[in-house]
Order: structure tokens, then sequence, then C-alpha cells
């Protein structure tokens, strides 16, 4: 098969949502129809009876909550899909905000009862700054939750999005029916039994059939009737070039517990959703159907698998044929590399790849020589945009619990930054080490990792900072000027680059003012610049 034929057969996507939504349930029930596990897990109450196949780390299994992203591949109805499960939490949005960079759409899950949160305000406001297209499944349909009326306005005035129900619901709570598909015209009935076959859901188009009267009744139709002809009135109808441009979100309801709304999700996201696109690097727009490959690295995961203590740097494939033991050119470092054991995933289980193609997701198998955003091609100096590093908000410095575990302590904190789970400053004198987050819980995954899988175990002081930010001019005496004032607020990160700790926004705007000459960053793409 040719290329431009594999990039037609491919979607990658991402799966987003505010924390207990129920994406990573929707995320297991997409696998399940798929035919990629036999099982799902189950999630109630922020705990994980059985564990989802989707949170493989320690921690995942022992809180019930999405810290890292999983990558998960699978094939349906001849198309190779992609999915990226994603952290909830906002703690962890960093890794949600770079895995953003790989995906061509994005299902966000919205739960029902509680509408739209902050953070999927947030997640919402990055897919718009890219134009990625959106679809929407609205979670828990099955419990008391708003009126979808009410829900669809807010989707729109909160996420600055128009919509577009693909289906509607009959009744919510315990008057869920089921849902009516606006473009089928057909009514699939709800099964309340908890069953995760297909087999337990009926999908009729005769209005009259007497299963239909009888389950749903002549009132709940008839009301049916009245909204649907409001719903084409009051929203906009489906325009496949709006939704790809990122304009509009069609949408649909369900219970991804009860499997509910789940394949029509599945089988109208392959009919619509767009196969790999364009991607911009920094040079210049690459064309998926070039035949010289390139990708970039978006995500650096170390001890995948605890007992073989390995790392493996994720790359997207934006270009050309990934063949296995070809040599390819890492481009920061300039140097040449072959990979004999390039890996796909379904969670932390892999198998060995011999070829991928645009879209797809290799794992490369790592020994320290990539950092999230390097970009591999086959000679051409290319970076690609949109894999920063975020300002931090919390700053704490790595205190050593125990002396004779300090190489231990230095290769876990190393590691995990360059994971991107939090980002690694170094301040002089005394070689004090400091991590950056932008939440607390990410200290508390950071000291049960290196813990666990380094044996190596630490504390962590508060510092009396807000914000870091990356500091750049072309007036050298001006730096240095700068940083001989600031000395107790100068680190470097793991490049090297000099970074300003400000104890307060007003400080950080008086530094602004009295240095107009020095630039104060607060993402990384400035490097990508310098470059």
């Amino acid at each position: 098969m040719d290329l431009k034929s594999e990039i037609r057969k491919r979607r990658t996507f991402a799966i987003i949502s505010h924390p207990d939504a129920g994406k990573t349930t929707l995320t297991e029930k997409l696998l399940l129809f798929g035919g990629a596990i036999q099982t799902a897990g189950a999630v109630r109450s922020n705990k994980i009876r059985k564990t989802t196949t989707s949170d493989f780390m320690e921690i995942e299994k022992q809180r019930g909550i999405s810290v890292s992203t999983s990558v998960m591949a699978f094939d349906f109805n001849n198309v190779r899909i992609n999915i990226l499960d994603t952290p909830g939490h906002k703690d962890f949005a960093e890794d949600t905000y770079r895995t953003l960079s790989a995906v061509d759409s994005v299902i966000l899950v919205v739960d029902s009862v509680k509408g739209v949160e902050e953070q999927t305000r947030k997640l919402m406001e990055v897919c718009r700054r890219r134009n990625t297209p959106v679809m929407i499944f609205i979670n828990k349909m099955d419990r008391e939750g708003l009126n979808p009326f009410d829900l669809l306005d807010e989707l729109e005035k909160e996420l600055n999005i128009a919509v577009c129900p693909y289906t509607w619901p009959i009744g919510n709570g315990k008057q869920f029916k089921g849902v009516y598909n606006l473009f089928k015209e057909e009514v699939q009935i709800f099964a309340p039994e908890k069953s995760s076959l297909p087999e337990s859901l009926i999908c009729t188009k005769d209005i009259k059939d007497p299963r239909l009267m009888d389950y749903v009744g002549e009132d709940n139709i008839n009301k049916l009737w009245e909204e649907i002809d409001f719903v084409k009135d009051m929203f906009e109808s489906f325009n496949i070039s709006l939704y790809r441009e990122g304009y509009l979100a069609p949408l649909f309801f369900g219970s991804a517990l009860n499997n509910f709304g789940v394949l029509e999700l599945l089988e109208t996201f392959l009919e619509i959703a767009p196969c790999p696109g364009p991607i911009q690097a920094s040079e210049r727009t690459i064309e998926p159907d070039e035949k010289q490959l390139t990708g970039f690295i978006f995500k650096i995961h170390a001890n995948l698998d605890p007992n073989h203590r390995d790392r493996i740097a994720f790359m997207r494939i934006c270009s050309g044929k990934f063949e296995r033991n070809k040599f390819y050119f890492h481009t920061r470092s300039g140097k040449k590399m072959r990979f004999s054991s390039p890996a796909s995933f379904m969670a932390n289980n892999k198998s060995i790849v011999e070829e991928a193609f645009p879209g797809d997701v290799v794992g490369l198998y790592d020994s320290g020589n990539f950092k999230i955003g390097d970009t591999l091609t086959e000679g051409e100096m290319l970076n690609f945009k949109g894999v920063p590093n975020f300002s931090p908000e919390i700053l704490k410095e790595v205190i050593n619990l125990d002396p004779f575990k300090t190489k231990q302590l230095e290769k876990g904190v190393w590691q995990m930054t360059d994971e991107g789970v939090a980002q690694l400053f170094v301040q002089q004198p005394g070689n004090r080490k400091i991590i950056g987050t932008v939440g607390e819980l990410q200290y508390e995954v950071i000291k049960f990792r290196l813990e666990h899988e380094y044996g190596a175990k630490c504390s962590f002081s508060n510092l009396p900072f807000v914000k870091a930010c990356w500091i750049t001019t072309d007036d050298k005496k001006e730096l240095e000027k700068f940083i001989q004032r600031k000395l107790n607020a100068i680190a470097y990160d793991k490049e090297n680059n000099p970074v300003f700790f400000a104890e307060s926004d007003w400080m950080l705007k008086l530094a602004r003012e009295n240095f107009p000459s020095i630039t104060f960053h607060e993402t990384s793409d400035f490097k990508i610049l310098k470059k």
C-alpha cells in the first residue's frame, strides 16, 4: 500500500476532560469495541477495583487517576486508530498540553451532572489556539444532571465553540431511555443492565415499534419530537469543514460506563475525523505525504516496565515512512541514530514495529539521547513547534534523605524531568537542585516514583517563589549585571539557560521595568529560535 493510502487509513486523537468526567472509562470502551481488549476496568468513587488498561503506573492504580499520557493503537473497520489518553488532573496539564501537539483531533468528555469545569475550559483554550477539531461526548446521562439545552448553552458560552448535536437524549437520570440519532433518524434504546455487549442495545428506525413504545412511553416520544424540532432550529447543522477547522463540535450523549453511545461515537469519528495533515516546523510546513521521514518527541517515560528499567521516547511521525533499523538524523545533536526495537503500545503492553506512517506514535528505546521536542529526519535540519515547557508556578528544593543513594536520586530526578513530569533547575553555590511544577500533586508522584523505581528517598523544601522565567537579551553586560544583582533568585535549567525566580508578580513586573533590554519568557519556545 502506498504512503497516501496509509495516511488516509489513520486517525490520531486525544481524549481530554476534567478529572472524573469518565475519560479513561470512555477510552477503555472504545478499545473494547475495537477488540483491542477483552474486559474493561471499572472506575468508581475514585478507586479502581479492577485496574483500568490505560492507567499503568503504580501510583495511578492506587489513586484511581491518570497522571501520565497513555498511548494506545488498534485497528477498527480497516482504520488504524491511535488514542492518547491524557491526564485529567490540572496538576498534570502540561503533559496534556504537549500531547495535544501530537494529535490531529480531540474527543472532549463532559460530565452531564457537573457541566463545564475549570480544566475543561483550559483544555479547550489549547485546542482553540491550535484550531484542533473537537468532538464532545456528554457522559453519565443515566445520572440526574443538567437540562440538555442548558448544558449546550453552557458549552457554547464557556468553551467559545459552536455545537452541533449528532444525537439527542430521551430523558436523563432515572428517566434516561436512550438517544435519537438526528442523522441516521433512528432511536437507540438504553439498556440499564450493566452489560458490556452491544447486543444489549436495541436500535430501531421504526418509531411505531411496540418495543419502543413500551419502553419509552408515548409521552416521552412526543416530547422527543418537540425537542428535536427545537434543536434543528436552535443549533448549527453539521458542516465537516467547520468541524475540521475547529469551529464546530459534533456532540453525542451517552454513558461510557454502560457502553451506551460509545460505538456510535467511534463510528462517526471514523467517518468525519481528519487523517494526519500538515504540521508546522520552525523552518517550513511539513506535508504528511513527503517521502522523507520527519517526526518529533512529545513524551518521554522512564521505567515504563519496572522489571526492565527501560526509558522510552514517544515520537509522532509527521511525514514519510519510519523503518526499523534504518538510520535517522537527530537534529539537536547532529548524530545519526538507529532503532532496533521500536514499539507500538496498548498502554504498558508493547510490540515491535517494523514500519510506521504519519499519525502513528512510535516508542523508541532511549539511553538518554532524547529530550522533549527533539526532531528526527533523514538529514534535513528541522525543529517542530508546539512542544514547549511552561513557566512553573511552584518551586521546591530537593532534600536527599539517604546520602548513600545520592547517585540514584540524581539519576531519578534527571530522568523524570527529562520526561516532562516537572522541570529541574540548579542553583549555585551548593549545586542546589530545585524542581518546578504547575501543581502540588506532581511532587507526590515524583517522591513516590523516586522511592519505588530508583530506591531513593527525598523530601521537598518550600521556596518563596511564585514563578520562574527564562531570561534572554542581546546585551551580555546587562544580563551579567542582572544576574549579579539577583543572584539569590537565579538558577539554570538543564541546558544551562539562566532562569529568574520571582517572589511575586509585582517583583517580576519590577524586574521587567528596571531591565527593559531583558526578555522574560514564560515558555521555553525561545530555545527553538536560538537553534
